[in-house]
């Protein structure tokens, strides 16, 4: 496949762009500095853009002709309070403008109760977490991020009203472990014991998705 990478140089970014390469895509990626880049074992196109001040033509340019584009876009301080939801609608636009239609993102699995202006009475607790996360550990997750998981559910109120063919995968804590290709799924919730995955199957899950129609219009939590 043809595959657009935003955010290639972040956590899940890096493990995108490596598994694409490894798979035989031909990928682009757009990055705000392609300095930091990793080396891939083969030659990929790049396209250097800033999110926060985006060029809607050189967007454009950037995800024209491909099957799917995949988002590692993430919140990593303070300074990039709003980069998700706006660098999100920056790219559904720019996949508009070039008629791209399949897009897959990375989210977070506190934002299943996290109200937005596009969902603003979301769940209460999430049917797929036991009695620790609901009570405890959810609440106090929520408090210290709060930026953070407003801004992934505005991200994901662009993508219900974009037209697009999105899937949003809501993983929990992230880790740096290795690749196994071996981890529960879950439509429309989270996953009870659900704590950890590392950001090689997170990565692993948003590639199978983009050619799996039944993972449309769907947020997907995973976990071990």
């Amino acid at each position: 496949m043809k595959l657009t990478i935003f955010a290639a140089t972040g956590g899940i970014g890096r493990q995108l762009l490596e598994q694409a390469v490894a798979a035989g895509h031909e990928v682009t990626v757009v990055v705000r500095n392609p300095q930091h880049l990793p080396q891939t074992a083969r030659p990929v196109r790049i396209v250097t853009a800033d999110l926060a001040h985006p060029d809607t033509v050189a967007l454009a340019s950037a995800v024209a002709g491909a099957d799917g584009v995949l988002s590692g876009l993430g919140q990593r301080s303070a300074a990039d309070r709003g980069v998700v939801s706006q660098g999100t609608q920056a790219i559904t636009q720019a996949m508009q403008a070039a008629g791209v239609r399949r897009i897959v993102v990375v989210s977070a699995a506190p934002v299943s109760t996290t109200p937005s202006p596009g969902r603003p009475h979301p769940p209460k607790v999430d049917p797929g977490e036991g009695f620790l996360m609901r009570t405890l550990l959810s609440p106090m997750i929520k408090i210290v991020l709060h930026g953070v998981y407003a801004d992934l559910a505005l991200m994901e109120d662009d993508l219900r009203a974009s037209g697009l063919d999105w899937t949003v995968a809501r993983p929990p804590r992230l880790t740096d472990k290795p690749l196994t290709g071996v981890y529960r799924t879950a439509y429309g919730r989270n996953l009870r014991r659900g704590l950890f995955i590392s950001r090689a199957d997170v990565a692993d899950l948003m590639l199978r998705a983009l050619d799996q129609p039944a993972t449309i219009g769907q947020a997907i939590g995973l976990a071990y």
